[in-house]
């Protein structure tokens, strides 16, 4: 017969064996708990090393093919590539009246703009537009365009270089207006100014030209509202371009240019 003592020593061991089956148990289930978290922290691990290598560094690698891309250049100051001006002074004669018309409309003149960045030859029409034309004979042979600088480049729709005002600010003038003359002539197709075209500047009302000037070196679209008078030459568009190059002082596309465009001698001729 089994005494109280053994008894109690019996059921404290069953106890110890129970304890010990379940701390057996608890470590074989935390052992596959870790191994699972390790495998899952693998695989987060591998993916994560794939995505830095072939996504982050890829950014990177774009990020600054991007910035390389996009990020201007500094640009360099533009060169001035024309000579110093002549000497002598600007003239500040005026007149209260167009002069009379003294041309021969049958005729072929020719105005030689004598610059700083080379010669601009222009074939002029008479017969198409006698009063400007005449205008320019006139006002050459009083010496008023020597000594005066081209104060307008424009390089953004339209492509003009703008002359012909001894005050330099673009409200400049004889002390005379002349007509509208040639506003259907044939070059002028679709609103457009073709390159080449020598014309009329005005206050945007009809009949308000005096002395300024614009010479066309690109294709330009405008109104036909300003006269037409003449072609430049090839070797005079070589030389406007030159002009154009160098740009303008704003670098909004309408302003002085850089280029120092002055007209040493303007002389119109009968050719």
């Amino acid at each position: 017969m089994v005494t109280q003592e053994q008894r109690r020593r019996q059921l404290a061991r069953e106890k110890f064996l129970r304890q010990q089956q379940r701390r057996t148990e608890a470590r074989q289930k935390a052992k596959v708990r870790n191994s699972v978290i390790a495998s899952v922290l693998g695989v987060v691990l591998v993916g994560s090393l794939a995505l830095y290598t072939t996504g982050v560094m890829k950014d990177d690698k774009d990020d600054k093919a991007n910035a390389t891309a996009t990020t201007d250049p500094t640009p360099s100051a533009a060169k001035d590539p024309c000579d110093k001006p002549a000497a002598g002074k600007v003239g500040t004669q005026t007149w209260k009246k167009e002069p009379a018309v003294t041309i021969d409309k049958s005729a072929k003149y020719t105005m030689k703009l004598a610059t700083t960045c080379g010669d601009i030859d222009i074939a002029l029409n008479a017969s198409a537009a006698p009063h400007t034309v005449n205008s320019f004979h006139y006002l050459a042979g009083k010496g008023y365009f020597d000594h005066t600088k081209c104060h307008r480049l424009t390089t953004n729709n339209i492509y003009v270089l703008q002359c012909g005002d001894p005050t330099g600010s673009g409200s400049g003038g004889p002390g005379y207006t002349l007509p509208d003359e040639n506003l259907k002539d044939k070059s002028l197709k679709g609103g457009v100014y073709p390159a080449g075209t020598v014309a009329m500047a005005n206050t945007g009302q009809p009949h308000t030209g005096g002395s300024q000037f614009f010479l066309v070196y690109q294709d330009s679209q405008l109104p036909p509202s300003y006269t037409p008078f003449g072609t430049v030459s090839a070797s005079g568009m070589t030389v406007l371009k030159k002009i154009a190059e160098a740009g303008e002082n704003t670098g909004a596309g309408d302003g002085a240019p850089n280029a120092t465009v002055v007209i040493d001698k303007a002389t119109v001729a009968k050719s």
